[in-house]
């Protein structure tokens, strides 16, 4: 089997074909590089019969309607997808026959509700349903994306072979292409947790998405064939949990402040002290509640901020979420923009109403 990687950026494209055959099949293309999937073609004498987009993508506009029109291949993405220029459309356990080839389709959704995942051979494409190593998969905080329906799918791999090498559709930090064996013991999101568990770990770390990720959704939604209809910054591993943050937030280190310590400090100099609430609107009036004078900034929209909060840079800046994960990002934010007095309630929400509580009871004793 013939089996490339064509792109030399993060986005992974795949060329698959059988020797002493002239029909291949390319999936994941990106727009920027549809002239040199043609030269290829030409330059090689191979024929395109099918074009695979693995799911919609949020961080480059597909190749697959251009491709489709400019050879008159076949366009293959999941019935759920929603190009409407997709000329064949498939469905979990499907088993497509391409030329000699023969490819079995796993729904995988979780990044997005169409998500695919191809076994060709040993080779198992994941698209953004799994990443390689500790870059665990896909962030599922995009439209259409469910760490519900993440969990299920990473189930479906449990009597899938050791064997089976990983090809994901983006790598950003030179990993190698590892077996599923080795990402069962090194990938994160394959480590053994309950539903509900996985949905809080994924959660607990999650970064809301860019907006210029959006843009690049609506534009795959319409077929696009100009890589300018969206912009797009260069090789930016957004697609990771945490991916549209600055290189080198994750490393810097934050200071954590207590819920007895904090109401001290409201209680005696609350001018001084500016709340950052970083959970989503609908958090705020869920069992958890919110605090009195917070500041409400969503953690995908905390970068886009900075401008707005320098007026607050003398101040005492306390970042709070449900349990403090997401605060830590908020704060190590914070940093790298030059803020220097953040801290980061610790447990946050949840430690916040429990020690609250504890006082309550105190009181009346």
């Amino acid at each position: 089997m013939i089996f490339k990687q064509l792109n030399p950026h993060s986005c992974r494209t795949y060329l698959i074909g059988e020797e002493n055959d002239q029909r291949v099949i390319i999936v994941d293309p990106v727009i920027d590089h549809f002239s040199d999937y043609l030269a290829l073609l030409k330059e090689e004498g191979l024929t395109l019969t099918h074009v695979i987009d693995t799911h919609i993508h949020a961080d480059h506009i597909s190749a697959g309607s251009a491709l489709k029109d400019a050879t008159g291949c076949e366009y293959v993405m999941h019935e759920a997808a929603p190009p409407q220029c997709v000329s064949m459309r498939v469905q979990d356990g499907d088993v497509l026959h391409f030329n000699t080839l023969e490819l079995k389709v796993l729904h995988t959704p979780g990044h997005t509700q169409d998500s695919i995942s191809l076994i060709v051979g040993d080779n198992l494409l994941t698209g953004d349903f799994l990443f390689l190593d500790d870059a665990g998969a896909g962030r599922d905080d995009l439209p259409g994306g469910n760490p519900a329906d993440h969990w299920e799918s990473l189930n479906k791999l449990t009597d899938l072979p050791d064997q089976l090498m990983i090809y994901p559709a983006h790598e950003y930090r030179n990993r190698q292409p590892a077996t599923l064996g080795r990402q069962r013991q090194s990938n994160p999101h394959l480590q053994k947790r309950s539903k509900e568990e996985f949905i809080k770990y994924l959660e607990d770390l999650r970064l809301g998405p860019a907006d210029w990720m959006r843009d690049v959704l609506k534009a795959n939604y319409a077929c696009a064939k100009d890589p300018g209809a969206a912009w797009i910054p260069l090789d930016t591993p957004a697609c990771e949990i945490k991916g549209t943050m600055d290189k080198g937030v994750n490393e810097i280190a934050v200071q954590y402040i207590e819920a007895e310590e904090l109401r001290t400090w409201l209680q005696t100099n609350r001018s001084e002290v500016l709340l950052i609430d970083v959970r989503e609107k609908a958090e705020l009036t869920g069992p958890l509640g919110h605090m009195t004078g917070i500041l409400h900034i969503p953690i995908g929209q905390l970068t886009g901020s900075l401008t707005g909060l320098q007026e607050h840079k003398h101040k005492k800046i306390v970042v709070v979420c449900r349990s403090g994960a997401r605060a830590t990002t908020g704060a190590q934010i914070l940093l790298k923009a030059g803020f220097a007095s953040v801290y980061v309630l610790k447990g946050g929400m949840i430690s916040w109403n429990q020690a609250s509580e504890g006082l309550l009871q105190h009181k009346q004793q």
